[in-house]
């Protein structure tokens, strides 16, 4: 931070002068902007970076400071040549890099993986504390070749919601059409389904033109890295189920053992569920949409099954082999009860009447729904062995679902309303206490802040309730995750041992502030070292703002040096939302004194950014 953020000490020949021209007019002109640069190591390797620049402005609309942002994009940049890579082809050079940098990648991807400190809960949008709560930093969209698609753009999602509705019409109408057999005399249900084939032919061409999620979080819009992708995933099934099997069915002259196994092979369209699952797993920690699923899932379940069982009477209600009509199937009682009998047609050698298609149907439903939600009236009832097994299986299907869904729809509104009940009942116990006890207006908007926007981001979670649930062991595991992130980003607990950094990490708290937070007032005692773990604060002295802290930096007081408390030269105070991981002195001091050889290592590995126990010492903050 002592050097300029435009990071001009960074740049090399290959650097591109137009961008570096862009930078620098972004931070003469105060803008927010996004760029890929080719920057320098210390050693002269060059790295991609994609980076990101938003100005803060404080009340009177000034710019205060900036944020800057870097992320290593070099594993999805064209390889650099350089004397070691000359006379190798791109492919050659980009095997080389990914081997490369293998070992990086591993140890950003778990750490990119939980970066979502900000992210905006369903809870607080149904409470709408959604643009309250969080400040939000529009950024621009990533910059892609013209013929890519940003996954999350307003087109894809209107296509993404089409293919959606589509899909459930497949799941509906193919089992229906196998089973009733409505296209072989209808040309509106053939067309209808090639128009949908069609549809879903163009997602597969969308598709390989959509960026994608890496396994880092970030947005790959690489086209080669794409089609890979979508190759490995969900190409295949996509392509089966999108087969024109109806054309072929179509046909008069195809032969009668092909049409019905391509009758069959429609079922493969029911592949499209797949598309389903992955629209609604992000919905399924929520109670009302488990409730809506559920029950789409008895319906779609009971038609399934309904057109099993029309398939079942229709195969047994005229024998084949002795050309008659066997009285004890479901079909002939139906027919007999509605009036609208079977009758063989002797000129032309077949059987005709019978129930439409559309009672029939109505009646399949009729049937499932009663068998599956165990009321069963009787008035169409199996009577063949094969309609018995067949009722038996659904009579046992039927059962599971009936005590999944509906033994469980209070336990299930019991869950939607816990949080926002007990969210809101803390809300009216604040309020109480700061009428009860007349706290000043200014203070008690403070607080009713502070406690918004640390259930947003915490949800509600009391971290020390779940802590202590868990065993000894498990709890020092659970810490050091907790804090990797110091841990990982700075030198001084690069040498700890195991052992040393889960001592540490119990010893840690997590700590949430709200913007003008005061974490340190002048004069009061520092007794913990504070890391910053996300968003910016100010260090405060005589009126005047000597220094902004970030993201990596460290204030408090070299505890292991001095034998007496400090006392606070200065005023910390959050400019942004904040995270802070802080350990106590007497904390830090106990497995310090353990670990003697850590405690070497610490004391000389790490660097106060902002030492509050001496006036004016600030060894890396940006001084204004």
């Amino acid at each position: 931070m002592q050097k300029s953020s435009t990071c001009s000490f960074m740049y090399g020949e290959l650097t591109d002068k137009k961008t570096i021209e862009k930078v620098r007019q972004t931070f003469d002109n105060y803008e927010s902007n996004c760029f890929e640069v080719l920057l320098y190591k210390k050693n002269r390797t060059p790295v991609w970076f994609y980076m990101q620049i938003a100005p803060i402005r404080n009340e009177h609309e000034k710019v205060v400071l900036f944020l800057c942002t870097f992320k290593d994009i070099t594993l999805f940049k064209q390889p650099i040549e350089d004397d070691s890579t000359k006379g190798w082809t791109k492919f050659a050079r980009l095997t080389r890099a990914l081997t490369n940098s293998r070992s990086v990648l591993q140890q950003l991807t778990p750490m990119n993986k939980t970066e979502v400190v900000h992210k905006h809960s369903r809870l607080a949008e149904v409470l709408q504390l959604g643009s309250d709560i969080l400040p939000q930093y529009k950024q621009e969209a990533p910059k892609t070749p013209p013929h890519i698609i940003l996954h999350y753009c307003a087109f894809k999602t209107t296509w993404d919601w089409v293919i959606l509705i589509l899909t459930f019409y497949t799941a509906i109408m193919v089992p229906y059409n196998v089973s009733f057999k409505t296209k072989q005399n209808n040309i509106a249900w053939l067309v209808l389904d090639s128009v949908v084939d069609v549809i879903f032919l163009v997602d597969i061409v969308l598709n390989f033109h959509t960026t994608f999620v890496g396994p880092g979080g970030e947005v790959i819009s690489d086209p080669k890295l794409i089609r890979m992708n979508y190759l490995k995933t969900w190409f295949v099934i996509d392509l089966l189920s999108c087969l024109p099997y109806d054309i072929i069915n179509a046909f008069e002259n195809v032969d009668e053992g092909i049409s019905s196994l391509f009758s069959s092979l429609k079922v493969v369209r029911l592949l499209r569920l797949g598309r389903v699952a992955r629209k609604l797993d992000h919905y399924l920690e929520y109670g009302a949409a488990v409730l809506v699923l559920l029950v789409c899932v008895f319906g779609l379940v009971a038609h399934w099954l309904a057109c099993i069982w029309y398939s079942i009477g229709d195969y047994e209600v005229i024998d084949e082999v002795t050309n008659t009509i066997q009285i004890d199937s479901w079909l002939y009682q139906l027919a007999l009860s509605i009036g609208t009998p079977y009758r063989y047609n002797t000129s032309a050698g077949i059987w005709e009447g019978g129930p439409s298609k559309d009672s029939l149907y109505v009646s399949s439903l009729y049937f499932t729904m009663t068998s599956l939600t165990t009321i069963g009236f009787g008035n169409i009832a199996p009577t063949t062995d094969v309609e018995k097994m067949f009722s038996v299986a659904m009579m046992m299907v039927g059962s599971l679902l009936y005590a999944t869904i509906f033994g469980n729809v209070t336990t299930i509104f019991q869950q939607m309303y816990a949080n926002t009940n007990r969210y809101h009942e803390m809300l009216n116990n604040v309020r109480d206490f700061l009428k009860l006890y007349q706290v000043p207006k200014g203070l008690s908007e403070r607080v009713m802040d502070y406690i918004v926007s640390t259930w947003s981001m915490s949800k509600g979670i009391d971290t020390e309730k779940v802590l202590s649930i868990c065993p000894k062991d498990m709890r020092a595991d659970i810490c050091v995750h907790l804090n990797r992130k110091v841990f990982n980003e700075h030198p001084a607990f690069r040498l700890a041992s195991d052992g040393c950094l889960r001592a540490l990490a119990v010893e840690f708290q997590t700590i949430h502030c709200a913007p003008g937070d005061l974490i340190y007032h002048a004069g009061e005692s520092v007794d913990a070292l504070c890391f910053v773990v996300s968003g910016s604060l100010e260090v405060i002295q005589d009126d005047e703002v000597v220094a902004i802290l970030g993201k990596g930096d460290v204030f408090g007081d070299i505890f292991w040096k001095e034998t007496t408390l400090a006392h606070a030269c200065a005023n910390v105070r959050a400019l942004t939302y904040c995270d802070l991981h802080i350990i106590k002195r007497e904390a830090l001091l106990k497995v310090l004194d353990f670990y003697t050889a850590f405690a070497n290592s610490f004391s000389r590995n790490l660097t106060l950014t902002c030492n509050l126990r001496k006036r004016g010492w600030f060894s890396m903050a940006n001084v204004l």
